[in-house]
């Protein structure tokens, strides 16, 4: 059955056409129970396996084009009357297929789902009326041909890749995975995306134009993404059954829960969005499997028409607003729901603002913001079936019922909150049939039992309908761990002060009305106001900034007191960095003293200001804020919050959650300083029912005490070797103590942990003792990197501050490098192989050969060489080749790493430089660049050569001065914005130049 031996996709074969069960035949509905005349089973929602070298189309063709012929003819009526009316389809989706080229991946793919969604339409009517062409029937997945194959073959020119698995509906392949058999532990599910993502998708596109998501495995972890999607950005498939990962069997309960024909086609049609990101540049987005899971049973919950509501706690920063996105899509589109009427319930403005932008920016159809209550009354009163997106407040002076339809699904943001005086009852009065549901962030603590009243439905186990807990965030990278310093005491406010502002924010005033704090707690804002503390605190915040951040290219959020304070700290502010460092974003009032007034901004100057804020490269640095921005507010380069504020429970989880957001592998945690002294007692602060939210925010003292701990762990791999002694000797004797792959990969690991420690703690004082070891334990690491560039998890790129701190020791003595002399000086290679230690000798050919290797990082010829001189080494490693053996193989892999660089034009290699840029260009191009992109890659190419210099990339000044120039060269055509193309041209820069 199967053409290769891999383990895991004849696992993923098993589990989804299983031997002795045939798929339904996708040319009649058959009752339960039916079997065919071999008497095995016929069961809906299965695939039928075919071998890629049996399916009836050429290596070219991305279709299976005699299937995608036989499903047109049978799902349209109007093409069986005619059936070559087909091939007109079928040349159509070859246009679509070729429009890659021109369009880019994500405009054609965008083009072709509209295909497969049965939104293009033909003139195959009567009197050439346009009809809607129907490539996939939806309704009932076990109408279609679903087919698995494996080892599919697709050539583009002189280009050949093969594919582990293709899931292929009606001859269109919807799905790519690859699958994983690692020789070594180090090789991972990442490296399968890698090739996916970085290779696949570019190299030949057009295979991806149909593609609804790709999948990789290694059976261990499960991880699936969408085209163009970052790696980092994959995610995992759970289920209520299968919570866990690791093992073979977990990935199975993965493969088997989401690679269903139903849960395929079901993603395709109601879970998959394009958007138009900040950059203005299409993105495609895919649901996460909570919200796949959540959006299903709220829409179930609706259809089944009880219970009539129902509580979702998703944490902070998880997705909720696009969970509400794919409910509205799924519910307006449902077939037996008759056009309902969604509703999307917020409480702020500012959420207002956010969700709204998230429904704009996926072009939700039919969507209205309802910007005053006469408008939601009138809306309502028409009986208009449209997505509606409105604030609580609306509800005040609704005046009685508004509609007593039943199909009215109203969504509540921040449920938790919505609750305040008489709104959320009459909001119940306005709409006495609608379904409620209530989503959150912040957990529900037991004060709160309204919102489990409000919306918790008896029928729910502890009342939700969906939970999604701040530990299934972290552990599925949705979101990122939170870690607190506090800075020296005198800074500091006494418990007194703190208890009185407490009881001011938790009372009786509203979300709106905090500005007032300061007559409530007049005491706390003369100590808050001091002017020497707030000279004090805002030198510690710069300082830190400075430090800390802003060598890792991310932002901060600075929490103050009041207004007042706002602008007091934005004074400090501007005389220590400068006023183009730093903004206020805070509301205005009619007597506001003058000074202030400067700082107010409409709505439209407020968001380019935040635009500003999340551009990696305007100077734009800090916002300061006291009310704003603390729920909604989303700016993934947000990595650190100053708080001077006293803040509790929901107000306080809300807040630091601003910089829990994933945004690159360079941002590993969020941080918040901590001025006040709220986390002094971080149970008091989250006074919540769940224990685990108490360890919401760990303390960065934590990390400082598992720093000799882990340091210690790495050095024992190297027991009595003498640290100080460098070059081939140092490194060889370091490389003795790691014999063989699974012990390098055990190190690589222990590394990878300690690297996060420092890299999250530099330049803190307590380095200053380990910098030395750390220093020796990063030169070993990176020598006994695989030179292919596999396990990619594990063998990751250096942070920033580990590669300062290289650069700040360059003089480190450097590895020789005579490999020429090595392997053409006949006498000197005779000499080698009648050494008396030829294992001594092979060790010193490796070293010298992988660091040779690592110059050609990308290029596919000495890609395939380091894989070469892997197997060299494990076949040495198992005993099957002599030292001598192996000395003489690695020798020949340096004759033919030497011959290849022969033949490697150093103009070539720039050559490929300028293609790789261009095609980086290409990818990224709007509507005003797309006829630069070649002036773009010849102003890079020119400037790098005319300011790099011999050994450049070896230190901070040769980096900066590059990376100065490029910025230069991006802004002159407003590129400047896009960090990601930024760090991408400066990668195939420090690669070929």
């Amino acid at each position: 059955m199967f053409t290769e031996s891999n383990t895991v996709e004849q696992m993923i074969l098993d589990a989804v056409a299983p031997k002795g069960v045939t798929a339904l035949p996708a040319r009649q509905k058959l009752p339960p129970g039916w079997k065919d005349s071999l008497g095995n089973e016929l069961r809906p929602g299965h695939w039928d396996y075919v071998p890629g070298i049996e399916l009836p189309r050429q290596p070219h063709e991305v279709m299976v084009e005699a299937w995608v012929r036989k499903a047109l003819v049978r799902l349209n009526p109007d093409i069986a009357a005619q059936p070559d009316r087909a091939d007109e389809v079928i040349y159509n989706l070859r246009a679509t297929l070729l429009s890659v080229q021109a369009d880019g991946l994500v405009r054609a793919n965008e083009n072709f789902m509209a295909w497969l969604r049965g939104e293009k339409t033909m003139p195959f009517g009567k009197d050439g009326e346009h009809v809607s062409v129907r490539l996939i029937d939806a309704a009932n997945p076990a109408n279609n041909r679903c087919t698995v194959a494996n080892q599919w073959t697709f050539q583009a020119g002189a280009v050949s890749k093969r594919f582990d698995v293709v899931f292929v509906v009606n001859g269109l392949p919807l799905v790519i995975g690859e699958a994983k058999t690692p020789a070594r532990s180090s090789v991972t599910w990442f490296d399968g995306a890698f090739q996916v993502n970085q290779i696949y998708e570019k190299e030949i596109p057009a295979m991806f134009v149909p593609n609804v998501f790709s999948f990789a495995t290694e059976g261990k972890c499960f991880r699936y993404g969408s085209i163009r999607m970052p790696i980092d950005m994959w995610g995992p498939w759970r289920d209520e059954a299968n919570q866990a990962e690791g093992q073979l069997h977990h990935v199975k309960a993965s493969v088997q829960s989401m690679l269903r024909p139903h849960v395929v086609l079901d993603i395709l049609h109601y879970f998959t969005l394009f958007a138009t990101d900040q950059k203005h540049r299409r993105i495609k987005m895919i649901c996460r499997y909570q919200q796949y899971e959540t959006a299903n049973k709220l829409v179930a919950r609706v259809v089944a028409g009880y219970p009539k509501k129902g509580l979702i706690w998703h944490f902070q920063g998880s997705g909720k607003s696009l969970l509400m996105v794919f409910a509205a899509q799924k519910l307006r589109l449902h077939p037996t729901l008759g056009n309902p009427t969604v509703m999307i319930v917020v409480d702020r403005i500012d959420l207002d603002t956010q969700i709204t932008a998230t429904f704009n920016a996926a072009d939700v159809p039919n969507m209205v913001g309802v910007a005053t209550r006469q408008e939601l009354q009138t809306l309502l009163a028409q009986d208009v079936r449209k997505v509606l997106i409105t604030t609580i407040h609306k509800f005040a002076e609704a005046g009685g019922r508004l509609n007593e339809r039943p199909n009215i699904i109203v969504m509540v943001d921040e449920a938790h909150r919505t609750q305040e005086g008489d709104l959320g009852r009459k909001m119940r009065e306005a709409l006495p049939n609608a379904f409620l549901f209530g989503l959150t962030g912040t957990p529900i603590n037991r004060i709160d039992k309204n919102t489990f009243w409000a919306f918790g439905a008896d029928e729910d186990e502890k009342g939700y309908l969906s939970r999604y807990s701040f530990e299934d965030s972290i552990r599925d990278k949705a979101t990122l761990p939170l870690h607190f310093e506090a800075p020296e005491v005198r800074l500091k406010i006494d418990k007194a002060a703190i208890d009185e502002a407490y009881r001011a924010i938790t009372g009786d005033l509203s979300e709106q009305d905090r500005d007032d704090l300061a007559k409530r707690a007049a005491k706390m804002a003369v100590l808050v106001k001091n002017p020497e503390r707030v000279r004090a605190v805002v030198q510690h915040i710069v300082n830190h900034f400075q430090q800390k951040v802003e060598p890792n290219g991310f932002k901060a959020q600075v929490v103050v007191f009041d207004r007042e304070c706002c602008v007091l700290y934005k004074q400090v502010m501007d005389e220590l960095i400068g006023p183009e460092a730093s903004a206020i974003v805070m509301s205005g009032a009619q007597g506001d003293p003058p000074e202030w007034k400067q700082h107010q901004r409409d709505k439209d100057a407020e968001e380019k200001l935040l635009d500003r804020f999340r551009d990696p490269v305007d100077p734009l640095r800090f916002v300061i804020v006291t009310s704003k921005l603390l729920t909604g507010f989303d700016a993934p380069i947000l990595q650190v919050m100053y708080l001077d504020k006293p803040l509790k429970d929901h107000n306080l989880l809300q807040a630091i959650c601003r910089v829990n957001r994933t945004y690159g592998q360079d941002k590993t945690h969020g941080l918040i300083v901590d001025y006040i002294g709220v986390f002094d007692d971080v149970a008091r602060a989250l006074d919540f029912d769940e224990k685990a939210m108490q360890q919401v925010v760990s303390n960065i003292d934590e990390l400082r005490k598992a720093l000799p701990i882990q340091m210690q762990k790495c050095l024992v791999f190297f027991p009595g070797v003498d640290r100080s002694v460098g070059g081939y000797e140092g490194l060889m004797s370091a490389q003795q103590c790691l014999p063989n792959n699974d012990t390098r990969d055990r190190f690589a690991a222990d590394y990878s942990v300690l690297g996060t420690i420092w890299e999250a703690l530099s330049p803190d004082p307590c380095l200053s003792a380990y910098q030395t070891d750390y220093r020796w334990l990063t030169q070993v690491y990176e020598s006994v990197k695989p030179p292919s560039g596999n396990g990619k998890l594990l063998w990751h790129a250096l942070g920033a501050k580990t590669i300062e701190l290289i650069n700040e020791n360059v003089h480190v003595e450097s590895v020789r490098d005579d490999i020429e002399t090595l392997v053409l000086d006949a006498d000197v290679l005779k000499e080698i192989l009648a050494d008396t230690d030829p294992a001594k000798r092979a060790k010193q050919v490796e070293i010298r050969l992988i660091a040779r290797l690592r110059k050609h990082l990308g290029n596919p010829k000495f890609t395939e060489l380091g894989e070469r001189l892997e197997k060299i080494k494990e076949r040495h490693e198992q005993g099957l080749l002599t030292s001598l053996q192996f000395l003489k193989e690695i020798l020949a892999v340096a004759r033919d790493v030497v011959e290849a660089e022969k033949q490697t034009d150093p103009e070539e290699e720039r050559d490929r430089a300028k293609e790789a840029l261009t095609e980086l260009f290409n990818e990224a191009k709007t509507k005003n660049t797309h006829i630069m992109v070649e002036r773009i890659v010849d102003d890079i190419d020119q400037i790098v050569k005319a300011v790099r210099f011999d050994g450049w990339k070896a230190t901070t000044q040769g980096e900066r001065t590059v990376q100065k120039e490029l910025r230069k060269t991006l802004l002159k055509y407003k590129l400047h914005t896009d960090q990601e193309l930024f760090d991408r041209a400066y990668a195939y820069i420090k690669q070929y130049y």
